[in-house]
C-alpha cells in the first residue's frame, strides 16, 4: 500500500503512522472539498482571512513541505494555479498572497503541509506594502 493512496475509516492514511491525529486527515470528509487530484486537494479555509481563502493540501500526511516528493510539490502548484482561476471568476480579487507556514517556528498550527491561497482586495488593509514580510511585523516596512 502506497502512502497517501489508501483510505480507511474515512481517514486518509499517512502510510507512516496510523496513530497520527491530524484535522486534515481525520476531518476531510466533514469539509467541502473544492477540487481534488490523485495527490492533492483544495478546500475552503475554516477561518478565512478573505472571501475565497483556499487551502491546497497534499493527500499524504507530511508536516514539512521540503519532505514532499517532487510530484507532490508539482501537484500542489498545479492546483494553486487552477484554484486561482476559479477564485478569479467567483470573487474578482485584485491580487493574491500565497504562503506556506512550514513547521512550528514559522507559525504552522496544523502539522500537515498546506498552501494558503489568499485573495486580496484593494482597501482590505490600510497599508498592504510588504505583504508576506508582515509575518515579522518589525520587518514589514522597509
Amino acid at each position: 500500500m502506497k502512502p497517501g493512496k489508501s483510505e480507511t475509516n474515512g481517514r486518509l492514511s499517512s502510510g507512516l503512522n496510523p496513530e497520527i491525529t491530524c484535522p486534515f486527515c481525520d476531518g476531510l470528509k466533514e469539509h467541502l472539498i473544492l477540487e481534488k487530484t490523485g495527490l492533492v486537494l483544495a478546500m475552503a479555509d475554516g477561518f478565512p482571512v478573505s472571501p475565497g481563502h483556499t487551502l491546497i493540501i497534499p493527500r499524504r500526511h507530511c508536516t514539512d513541505y521540503f519532505l514532499l516528493t517532487p510530484e507532490e510539490q508539482a501537484a500542489c502548484w498545479d492546483l494553486v494555479n487552477k484554484m486561482k482561476h476559479i477564485i478569479d471568476r467567483r470573487y474578482h480579487p485584485d491580487g493574491y498572497n500565497i504562503g506556506i507556514n512550514n513547521l512550528q517556528a514559522a507559525g504552522q498550527t496544523i502539522p500537515h503541509v498546506h498552501i494558503h491561497l489568499i485573495p486580496r482586495f484593494h482597501g482590505d488593509v490600510a497599508r498592504p506594502q510588504g505583504g508576506v514580510r508582515g509575518v515579522i511585523p518589525a520587518k514589514k516596512e522597509y
